[in-house]
C-alpha cells in the first residue's frame, strides 16, 4: 500500500504546474500580451440638414391671348384708293369670338381661281415699311391690313400674262387655314410674277368699301 501516498503527492504536483501558467495569464495586463484583440470604437455623428426644400417660383411671364383662329375671324374688304400705277386695298378682320385674342405679324394674301382653287401667280410680298407689333383683339375688336395691287399693265404681256382674277385667299397671322374675299381684278398669271404687296396687322377698321 506504500505507492499510494506518492501517486497523491505526484498527481498535486502535476495540478500545480499545469495552474501556474493559467494564473500568470489571467494576472497579465499587457495590451501586447499575445492572443488578445483590443475593439476598435468608431463614433458616427450625423448633423441634420438646416436646409429646407423650397419651390422657386417660374419667372416667364404669363401667356397671353391665344392666336386668333380663322374660325373666329370675319374678313371683309375695307376702302381702297388708287394710286398711279397700284390700289391700295384695306382689308379688315374682326374678333367675332367671345374671348380674347391675339394676332401678329403679316397676313398671307394671294390671288386665286376660287375658293379651294388653284393659286394664280405668286402670292403677296411683305411690306417692311411699319415693324408688326403684338395686338390683343377683344370681342368685337377690328384690325386691319393694307394690301397694295399693282396694275397687271404695267408689265409686258409676256413677261405678266395678263388675267382676270375674282378671288383672294388670306392666310391670318400664324395660322395656314384660309379665309376667301370676292375681288376681281387683272392680275399676272406668270410664275413667280408677284403684283402684291402687304403690310403688317394694325389695330382700327380701314372702313367699308
Amino acid at each position: 500500500m506504500a505507492p499510494a501516498p506518492l501517486t497523491r503527492r505526484t498527481l498535486a504536483a502535476a495540478v500545480l504546474a499545469c495552474a501556474a501558467p493559467l494564473l500568470a495569464a489571467c494576472g497579465s495586463t499587457s495590451p501586447g500580451a499575445s492572443g488578445s484583440t483590443s475593439p476598435s470604437t468608431v463614433t458616427v455623428t450625423v448633423t441634420p440638414s438646416s436646409s429646407t426644400p423650397t419651390t422657386t417660383p417660374s419667372s416667364s411671364t404669363p401667356a397671353g391671348p391665344p392666336t386668333c383662329q380663322p374660325s373666329a375671324l370675319h374678313v371683309k374688304l375695307g376702302l381702297s384708293q388708287g394710286t398711279a400705277g397700284s390700289v391700295y386695298q384695306v382689308i379688315d378682320f374682326t374678333n367675332t369670338s367671345g374671348s380674347d385674342c391675339s394676332m401678329f405679324g403679316y397676313p398671307g394674301v394671294s390671288f386665286v381661281t376660287g375658293p379651294g382653287g388653284s393659286q394664280i401667280g405668286a402670292p403677296a410680298t411683305r411690306n417692311p415699311a411699319s415693324s408688326p407689333k403684338p395686338i390683343t383683339l377683344a370681342p368685337g375688336q377690328v384690325v386691319n391690313s393694307v394690301l397694295q395691287v399693282v396694275d397687271a399693265g404695267n408689265y409686258p404681256a409676256k413677261d405678266c400674262l395678263p388675267v382676270t382674277v375674282h378671288w383672294l385667299k388670306i392666310y391670318p397671322p400664324g395660322d395656314f387655314s384660309p379665309l376667301y374675299l370676292h375681288y376681281t381684278t387683272q392680275a399676272c398669271s406668270k410664275a413667280g410674277k408677284s403684283i402684291l404687296t402687304v403690310q403688317a396687322i394694325v389695330n382700327g377698321s380701314g372702313g367699308n368699301t
